[in-house]
């Protein structure tokens, strides 16, 4: 069985730093391990994909990556440049690893432009945004002229998340809650919607969004989301489509990464279809054993494991069809 793994992530030397923020929300030999192997390509990720059956690895730069350079210049660059090693990566491993591209969101106009030339020179297969740029969001109005480029390009962005701008009140004193453990998915759920209700996809009814973390509890909230829609002031705000979870349902892919649990899984194929499911891994995060063994075994029908595991992957992000050939044994 072909799989192919969606959230992927790797770090370069150049762009470690920009990551020392969020190093305080694991303990310290699990942050070191994971820093290691961010920074790895050959040595350990490759023979681990191999002892877990996993075909082919879609990296992404890690958290928060180019949108913490508060140097809107510098950003371009060094977006540019870690597309270029990126491409290279897959280049020298063309049937392992494909890639999302980094964008510098800080110049809107120099993202989108970025997107195109990843997607249309170097093969990238969408772009993965790290949460909040500098306070902003992807409902901004900034940010059409991204959505417009990946609309155009028939490619996905996928919402990865990253530290707040600030900390709600309710985890004071809890920073134990911060990270990914419990806020990061509040806020990137909320993200979504967000983008939902200052129309994004209804200025851009095609394009894709990717989620992980089997939805960020969205898939969960369909019912009571409309429901409450129904109910609530809209503050002006209207929607073209009737209720929120026909925007979940149609522009919304979610992808198991960081969860290897059928009870969310078996909620999700009910709540958005087989067809906007994918697999991944959340490496170096978690493991890729644990993830694959889990598809492998969880309790649904052959026909949608084969979407989760590499057709929908196959179909949304363009990427060649058929089994990966086992490279032959050297004497």
């Amino acid at each position: 069985m072909k799989i192919i793994g969606l959230e992927e992530h790797f770090v370069t030397q150049d762009l470690v730093g920009y990551g020392a923020s969020t190093a305080g929300i694991a303990q310290p030999q699990a942050w070191a391990d994971a820093s290691r192997r961010l920074l790895d390509i050959n040595e350990e990720r490759l023979p681990e994909m191999d002892a877990a059956g996993l075909d082919v690895q879609v990296l992404s730069l890690n958290s928060p990556g180019i949108q913490a350079e508060t140097d809107p210049a510098l950003a371009v660059k060094k977006a540019a440049t870690v597309n270029d090693f990126l491409a290279g990566v897959i280049a020298e491993h063309p049937d392992r690893f494909s890639g999302f591209a980094a964008l510098a969101l800080q110049d809107p106009n120099a993202a989108a432009d970025e997107l195109e030339r990843a997607v249309t020179q170097l093969g990238m297969r969408g772009a993965l945004v790290n949460a909040h740029t500098q306070g902003t969001y992807l409902d901004d109005q900034r940010y059409r002229v991204v959505w417009e480029r990946a609309q155009h390009l028939d490619v996905p962005l996928y919402l990865h998340p990253a530290n707040g701008v600030d900390t709600a009140h309710v985890f004071s004193g809890h920073p134990e809650l911060i990270g990914p453990m419990w806020s990061w998915g509040v806020d990137t759920a909320t993200h979504v919607l967000r983008m939902i209700f200052g129309g994004v996809f209804d200025d851009f009814p095609n394009a894709k969004l990717l989620l992980g973390h089997m939805g960020e509890g969205l898939p969960y909230a369909l019912w009571r989301l409309d429901s409450r829609w129904g109910f609530h002031n809209h503050h002006g705000i209207e929607l073209e489509r009737e209720r929120p979870s026909e925007y979940l349902r149609h522009n919304l892919y979610i992808t198991t990464s960081g969860v290897c649990s059928s009870a969310p899984l078996l909620c999700s194929l009910l709540a958005l279809g087989a067809d906007h499911i994918l697999f991944a891994t959340d490496y170096p995060f978690e493991t890729m054993g644990e993830a694959t063994e889990f598809i492998r075994t969880a309790p649904i029908s052959e026909a949608d494991r084969a979407k989760i595991t590499h057709r929908n992957a196959e179909s949304l992000l363009h990427l060649p069809t058929g089994d990966r050939q086992p490279v032959a044994a050297t004497a």
